[in-house]
């Protein structure tokens, strides 16, 4: 199972970074300790805390052959990650 899908990058976000904060979008059935564990593993840092929360998806409706059609954008399950003082996550380094 890929924990990690893509970290998000916000404006919001990047002015966390100072701080030592990363976000990112995570597996909906990941929990924290497997968060961090990933976190560790792929980027080499030490994770402080993790902090998870879920972003419901809204409701959706198109026109199809004249009628409508209904349903619901995907659950996105997001962490913000805090690494250890001193330590940096290099977003970009793969790019």
């Amino acid at each position: 199972m890929d924990v990690l899908k893509r970290p998000i990058v916000t404006e919001k976000i990047s002015a966390q970074n100072k701080l030592g904060k990363y976000a990112f979008a995570v597996d909906p059935k990941a929990n924290k300790i497997e968060i961090a564990k990933a976190v560790e593993q792929l980027y080499g840092v030490n994770v402080v805390s993790v902090n998870t929360m879920r972003k419901l998806g809204r409701k959706r409706s198109k026109n199809i052959n004249g009628r409508v059609v209904t349903g619901r954008t995907p659950l996105v399950k997001k962490a913000i990650v805090t690494v250890a003082e001193g330590e940096v996550i290099d977003i970009y380094g793969e790019l």
